[in-house]
């Protein structure tokens, strides 16, 4: 292991200054992530078996009448490899279809099936409910500044990976 110069040895930092995970950002972003997955994947995992990837590409696949695989993965923030197996699994369970799109023969698009939207619309109001709940007690304008912090967050993280 390398010595940075850099870095303080254990015995020059200030306990005042110590790390404690539990109040480093990074860490809770990931309790809160996992704490809300879990409140909206019980909904839609309980009552079709759906993973939140499966979940996530109905969810994007929903408002259009077919998007390519490619524009799934553009729209949803889920990589290639979970855009294709949430493909292959709702295809398998009969809630999506492949087809050539009418326009452009070289092109395949994919479309939820009767049962896939029946599932997708009866989800909706029940996963809004448990974002209802995640957000009670907050006022409208507070949930407002929520979603402007979290932008804020993303938008800084965006500028770092772009520095890297």
């Amino acid at each position: 292991m390398t010595k940075n110069k850099d870095c303080p040895s254990a015995a020059a930092v200030d306990f005042q200054d110590m790390f404690e995970l539990k109040s480093f950002f990074p860490y809770l972003v990931r309790i809160y992530y996992r704490a809300v997955s879990e409140s909206v994947g019980a909904v839609y995992s309980n009552l079709y078996g759906l993973s939140a990837y499966e979940w996530r590409t109905m969810a994007v696949l929903g408002p259009y009448a077919a998007l390519s695989a490619t524009e799934i993965v553009e729209k949803s923030s889920i990589d290639k490899v979970n855009v294709s197996r949430a493909i292959a699994k709702l295809r398998e369970r009969g809630f999506l279809k492949r087809d050539i799109d009418g326009d452009d023969r070289r092109r395949s698009v994919l479309r939820l099936t009767e049962s896939g939207r029946t599932a997708f619309y009866a989800l909706i109001p029940r996963v809004r409910e448990v974002e209802a709940h995640l957000l009670q007690g907050m006022t409208p304008k507070e949930r407002e500044t929520l979603i402007r912090l979290m932008e804020k967050v993303r938008n800084n993280a965006g500028m770092l990976k772009d520095a890297s």
